[in-house]
């Protein structure tokens, strides 16, 4: 479990599992909720793009609950917005490390957001980025996600 002098970003299934509950998926959805509760929380818009696209197409939200949680996520944590400098820092990071280009993009925000864990399903467990980012594959350290 992260500690509160942590910076994390968390990667969107992760955020999916905290925000659908489901009995098949309970003990994700508990493991979820607990890596949100600790350190400090960044994330990004592409994060909350995929949020919204899978709660809409996946479980029905509505336009207005989808609002809701833009708004809600946009008071309560650190929105990394894309700019020039995250654009070419992910074009590096999708060079040197073979990144699909939208796991480069959360990489690089991750970065740029000062993060020193980025909760994953996708991407290589333990992979250090630059020397100050840790990628922690939950599928991989707990066989669970």
């Amino acid at each position: 479990m992260p500690d509160d002098s942590s910076t994390i970003f968390v990667d969107t299934n992760i955020w999916l599992y905290a925000f659908v509950k489901s009995p098949s998926i309970s003990k994700k959805n508990q493991i979820a909720s607990n890596l949100l509760s600790g350190g400090k929380l960044i994330l990004s818009v592409q994060v909350i793009n995929e949020i919204c696209v899978n709660l809409k197409q996946k479980v029905d939200f509505s336009v207005s609950q989808i609002a809701n949680l833009i708004l809600s996520l946009y008071k309560k944590y650190h929105v990394i917005e894309f700019n020039k400098s995250i654009l070419i820092r992910a074009s590096k990071l999708r060079e040197q490390y073979s990144f699909s280009f939208w796991d480069s993009l959360i990489v690089s925000s991750a970065i740029f957001g000062n993060a020193n864990i980025l909760y994953s399903e996708d991407m290589q467990h333990n992979l250090t980025i630059e020397r100050t980012l840790k990628i922690i594959n939950e599928t991989a350290q707990k066989r669970y996600i």
